[in-house]
């Protein structure tokens, strides 16, 4: 079953609000993503250090936004230092779920519409669990995954669902299309799943 057979609920009250378009994006520098946040009608309204942004509506309800200088997974390029590779924004709502469309109208807001455009029409590389690549059994917790690669930016969208399929917690990630290889590398070596795009 993908992420994309768990949808629900809206977006988090009070956790996002419309956003001017995005103009710091993986690829801008630390300084510019820094600026960008500070000036994003999403973000900055919410407690702020530096590239990390934190809303804590209760302590069961919280939304999360960092942006890194690190790939979505793998070492950093020390040649890219001073660049923002990777933006991931998570959900956490004990009271109400967190589903697939609350990450996507996140992704919206945060964004603007050109980059939700470019997510829309994205290519779907790998989705997990499948019938071929089931979760462990007895497993406590059930990852519900999606890789895609749009014109601009690859995205990841992960749900963790618990025994009874309820989920509380997710994550969208933004990142540099040309750390698509080093995700492979870790969700294969860590899930056992087929490469992408196989």
């Amino acid at each position: 079953m993908g992420i994309r057979q768990w949808v629900g609920l809206g977006v988090l009250a009070g956790t996002v609000a419309i956003a001017s378009p995005a103009a710091a994006l993986p690829g801008e520098t630390v300084a510019a993503v820094e600026s960008w946040i500070q000036s994003n009608g999403t973000l900055g309204s919410a407690v702020s250090r530096g590239l990390t942004v934190f809303r804590r509506a209760t302590p069961a309800r919280r939304f999360t936004f960092q942006a890194s200088i690190f790939p979505v997974r793998g070492p950093l390029d020390l040649s890219s230092q001073g660049m923002i590779r990777t933006e991931e924004l998570t959900l956490f709502d004990q009271v109400n779920g967190v589903d697939r469309d609350r990450l996507e109208e996140s992704l919206r807001a945060i964004y603007g519409p050109a980059v939700y455009t470019d997510y829309q029409q994205a290519q779907l590389l790998y989705a997990y669990p499948s019938a071929e690549t089931p979760p462990p059994a007895n497993s406590e917790i059930v990852l519900l995954g999606e890789v895609l690669e749009g014109d601009r930016y690859a995205y990841w969208l992960e749900l963790a669902a618990n025994p009874q399929g309820v989920v509380y917690s997710g994550r969208a990630i933004v990142f540099l299309k040309e750390d698509l290889p080093l995700l492979r590398r870790y969700l294969t070596g860590f899930n056992g799943f087929p490469e992408i795009g196989s």
